[in-house]
């Protein structure tokens, strides 16, 4: 809803303002110069990318018209997962969750944070560090390490969408004057042409360099923007559980561990220390519950 509003507004007030100024709104359909634009640009990105970047593409328009971020619950669901399996591997050891972390959709300790698998390769990536873990591999610096370089990785490819649309909108206002200059050439073409024709036919032209440049700074320019936020928002997921963990093999407590973890998210969908306290502290009751069940 919010891509529409802010299409609708760019192109409202850019149209409604020629139209108050004056200008025949017929002058600026052009639709030879609208194929030359999108045709190229189209074009341009699909030799410059490739089918993987065009595939996400796709799929990253969808979810920024669905105007979709991770919320202050997911993030808070995670914290509660993390915290979870902390709080089993300190008190019975690692190998105690590894049934767990080895099939994930069908641990019951997943199973009470459904939201986690929206984000499936976050869930990965968390089961792969804590199988890390049980392994024997507890020195937090090489894991951090390792941690930190994952998540330079991944965060080079979440930003190719965003890159390779930035990419798109820095090329459109050139693509415009492309229009514009086939324009002024057919125009000069006709140069014996009456005043009233040979108008038409360069305004047409001009049309190309406005087309190019709203597009770009109007349509596309914003779109990369939002999904590289979005991006961020994702790469935070993380950072989050790389932080969890760290304070884990550092020896703090999984209480501390949940802290750390929620301590470096954005603030406006950080969850407070009362929140994670109380979700945490449901996790723990509903664990107990569970094994005197089983008792």
């Amino acid at each position: 809803m919010r891509l529409l509003f802010g299409i609708v507004a760019v192109f409202l007030s850019v149209l409604g303002g020629f139209a108050a100024m004056g200008g025949r709104m017929g002058v600026l359909w052009q639709p030879v110069e609208i194929v030359i634009i999108v045709g190229a640009g189209i074009g341009g990105y699909v030799i410059a990318n490739s089918m993987a970047v065009l595939r996400a593409t796709v799929r990253t328009i969808g979810a920024v018209a669905r105007g979709r971020h991770t919320s202050k619950d997911e993030y808070l669901d995670l914290i509660s997962l993390l915290y979870a399996l902390l709080r089993q591997a300190k008190s019975k050891g690692v190998s105690n969750i590894e049934s767990d972390i080895d099939k994930p959709d069908d641990s019951p300790i997943f199973a009470q944070y459904p939201s986690v698998f929206r984000q499936p390769r976050c869930v990965t990536f968390l089961c792969d560090y804590l199988r890390l873990i049980a392994l024997g591999q507890d020195n937090p610096h090489d894991l951090e390490a390792l941690m930190n370089e994952e998540i330079e990785t991944i965060g080079r490819e979440l930003n190719q969408v965003p890159k390779a649309l930035q990419n798109l909108a820095d090329a459109l206002p050139a693509l415009g004057i492309v229009a514009a200059v086939l324009g002024v050439i057919n125009a000069m073409s006709a140069i014996s042409e009456p005043p009233e024709v040979l108008g038409h036919m360069i305004g047409g032209a001009l049309t190309g360099t406005f087309l190019g440049v709203l597009l770009s700074y109007g349509l596309v320019g914003p779109i990369a923007a939002a999904a590289r936020h979005r991006r961020e928002s994702e790469l935070t997921l993380f950072i989050c559980v790389r932080a969890g963990l760290g304070a884990y093999l550092r020896g703090s407590p999984p209480q501390v561990c949940a802290e750390f973890a929620r301590k470096v998210l954005f603030a406006d969908t950080q969850p407070s220390l009362a929140e994670v306290e109380v979700a945490t502290t449901l996790s723990s009751q509903a664990k107990a519950r569970e094994a005197s069940q089983t008792a």
